[in-house]
């Protein structure tokens, strides 16, 4: 069997496996058919000043997206909060950013969205001096492997709300969705073709390198020191400061600016 038959049957089979099925492809048509509610877009307006940024084209895509995420991902409220559509069109709408001319799936794995009121307090398992013990945290998001995306309300819509204080939790845990996408969270998300991991890794091993030094040294590096706690943490951090400071993360890290505008298609540069 002629080497380009083989090659091209193997990505074939990848797309097939990586992309929906042909039934979910139809029913994300049927749901795109749909005219995007006059209410949600006054939600966007009103409170999505990023939303206005956005040139049409991607506007456009935007609103699609979220009628996608919607309509396929389940909405929990936790802790006593009942979920408005306010809640879903604004989750909805900042995740969809990370989507905007990518050929990638709806975050593949993520089977529910909840959401607390604010602030939440989990208990993690901690070493300390040997001794394994409970330490509780409290959170304003986090992205679990088995396919739950937790978020504090209080924490979108402040991330809505400001579009270039470069914190965004929803940015932020849809990030680490991407990254879990071919497993944990190593910082390290399917980026489509093996030779580009040696890049990925080369440029974003360097710009987490500085960031470790510059922590060291005592300066105020741009990208926030919560994400020197790992790769896969710096990966979601820089996630949100590409979206909402992206002229100073180009300045700062031209080439970590250059790897992120490859993987999420976008220059906001432009916005």
């Amino acid at each position: 069997m002629p080497l380009l038959f083989i090659a091209s049957l193997v990505l074939a089979v990848a797309a097939w496996l990586w992309g929906p099925p042909l039934w979910a492809r139809w029913r994300r048509a049927r749901v795109v058919r749909q005219p995007f509610p006059p209410a949600w877009r006054e939600i966007l307006r009103q409170r999505m000043p990023y939303f206005r940024r956005l040139p049409p084209d991607l506007q456009l895509q935007l609103k699609k997206h979220i009628q996608i995420l919607i309509a396929e991902k389940p909405f929990i409220g936790c802790n006593g909060l009942q979920v408005s559509d306010e809640m879903r069109v604004l989750v909805a709408a900042q995740a969809a950013l990370l989507l905007l001319n990518r050929g990638a799936g709806y975050f593949r794995g993520l089977h529910q969205i909840l959401l607390y009121p604010g602030p939440f307090v989990v208990e993690r398992p901690v070493n300390v001096g040997g001794v394994t013990q409970e330490a509780r945290r409290v959170l304003a998001g986090e992205s679990w492997q088995q396919g739950q995306v937790i978020l504090s309300w209080d924490d979108v819509l402040a991330g809505a709300a400001d579009p270039e204080d470069g914190q965004n939790v929803v940015i932020h845990e849809f990030a680490h969705r991407l990254d879990q996408e071919t497993g944990s969270a190593n910082g390290a998300p399917w980026l489509g073709r093996r030779e580009r991991y040696a890049r990925w890794s080369a440029v974003l091993g360097a710009a987490y390198a500085r960031l470790h030094q510059q922590l060291a040294e005592g300066a105020e590096p741009l990208v926030d020191p919560y994400g020197a706690s790992d790769p896969a943490e710096f990966f979601a951090v820089v996630s949100e400061v590409f979206f909402e400071q992206p002229a100073r993360l180009a300045a700062a890290e031209a080439a970590l600016y250059h790897e992120l505008a490859n993987f999420y298609r976008v220059d906001p540069r432009a916005w």
